[in-house]
């Protein structure tokens, strides 16, 4: 697998350049491999190094650690999710499970940041899932009543009222929901990288090739070196099938994003002068909106079954023209050409929604699969996958247990057939949210 290091992200480019990058090019012996250094990796490898100190840890990416996935999502630490397939009365105990784990993992982001000190921009002001079509009011109400039982706090507005908290009138209805957070993902991932403890070595831009078991121990290699390790844990998310890491049971899905130049003051007075929110879709292939702390406007509103290694220009100029529709329906009134960055980003997705935690053998562990909620279950994940690998327990671990496992996919090609097909009527249904 070979990433190509890309320098479009907006969130990235945030970030001062890093000069202490070290590349693996000799042979290495530990006794725990950490593969992938995202949310996940990094959370594990910091709890392996805490857990294990007279214990030499790796922990390897195939591009620069953090600035994958991790710092290119759209910084949702989410409470609750709508387009899942667990909000509906058969699935409500799988759903309360889930909204469990979100729970315990925006827990875990807090205390990593509060123990780091950490400044990411971290804004509880909740979040929004909001349609421009009266008749998803039906679906709001009934994901309403599932908050309620549940306890969340949460509140359905009409046209009126999301116009004076969102700046637009292009929403109908949406629910607003208080237990999200809103942050700046590129930063926390930053932090982490820049918190690892002293046995842990990171090698970037070092893609694992191949593994195997050998002797009952792992035998990796790589391009230019070998790794060998009594244990490892992949933590590589839309990754993993690649690596033949439970193949049947999650998928990569491509997401393309793009952030504005900050708004003028005019600008900003023109849609009403908003505090900083975020929206998610009512209809799941619908936008993903944010107003950033700095004024800045973030919109997702494309997903595709696309390599995930690297987007070519045509297909990201041609998602960049979505983006620009986007905003323009949401704020006619702001110029054009508004957009500075645009960037491709992999999600990872199982049949029914559900994550990846698990010990495959004795020494091979492997965490990920996170459906878009990777920042709070990732770092969880990392951290209860770590204690796994440790030999100890945990009650987040018996938590984890508890969720509903992902389900058995088809085989290649009724596999990408069928995603495709998904994501071509998905792309139909939610048109007029794009």
């Amino acid at each position: 697998m070979s990433v190509i290091n890309d320098q479009h992200c907006g969130w990235i480019k945030d970030l001062r350049p890093r000069s202490n990058i070290n590349i693996i090019n000799n042979k290495k012996k530990c006794n725990f491999l950490v593969v992938g250094a995202g949310f996940t990796g990094l959370s594990a490898a910091r709890s392996l190094g805490l857990l294990n100190k007279d214990k030499k840890i790796i922990i390897i990416d195939a591009q620069l650690a953090g600035e994958g996935a991790s710092s290119r999502n759209s910084g949702y630490l989410v409470d609750t999710t709508l387009n899942d397939g667990f909000t509906s009365n058969k699935e409500i105990n799988s759903y309360k499970k889930k909204v469990k784990i979100y729970e315990e993992g925006i827990k875990a982001v807090k205390k990593y940041i509060n123990d780091h000190q950490v400044e990411c921009e971290w804004n509880e002001c909740g979040k929004y899932f909001a349609s421009s079509r009266l008749e998803d009011e039906k679906k709001i109400k009934f994901f309403s009543n599932i908050l309620s039982s549940l306890n969340f706090d949460n509140k359905i507005l009409y046209n009126k009222d999301l116009k004076n908290k969102l700046g637009t009138n292009f929403y109908k209805i949406g629910i607003f929901t208080k237990g999200g957070i809103l942050l700046h993902p590129a930063k926390l991932a930053r932090s982490m990288v820049e918190t690892l403890p002293f046995n842990v070595d990171l090698y970037e831009n070092s893609p694992l090739i191949n593994w195997k078991k050998s002797n009952d121990k792992i035998e990796c290699v790589l391009k230019n070196s070998t790794i060998q390790a009594d244990k490892i844990i992949f933590c590589t998310n839309g990754f993993l099938s690649s690596q033949k890491i439970k193949p049947r049971y999650s998928f990569p899905i491509t997401l393309t994003a793009s952030m504005t130049r900050p708004l003028s003051g005019n600008e900003f007075e023109s849609i009403g002068k908003p505090k900083e929110w975020g929206v998610l879709p009512v209809r799941p292939m619908g936008a993903t909106i944010r107003m950033t702390a700095n004024k800045r406007i973030l919109i997702r509103n494309t997903a595709e079954l696309n390599n995930p290694n690297f987007m070519n220009k045509f297909n990201l100029q041609k998602n960049i023209k979505l983006h620009e529709v986007g905003i323009k329906k949401r704020f006619p009134e702001l110029p054009k050409n508004l957009i500075e960055s645009s960037w491709s980003g992999v999600v990872c997705r199982s049949g029914n929604g559900s994550q990846i935690f698990e010990k495959l053998e004795n020494n091979i562990f492997v965490a990920g699969c996170y459906n878009g909620s990777g920042i709070g279950v990732g770092t969880l994940f990392g951290e209860q996958i770590a204690l796994m690998a440790s030999n100890q327990d945990s009650d987040k671990i018996s938590i984890i247990e508890e969720r509903k496992k992902p389900n058995w996919l088809p085989p290649q090609p009724f596999l990408n057939i069928g995603i495709s097909a998904r994501l071509f009527y998905e792309r139909i249904i939610a048109s007029s949210e794009i």
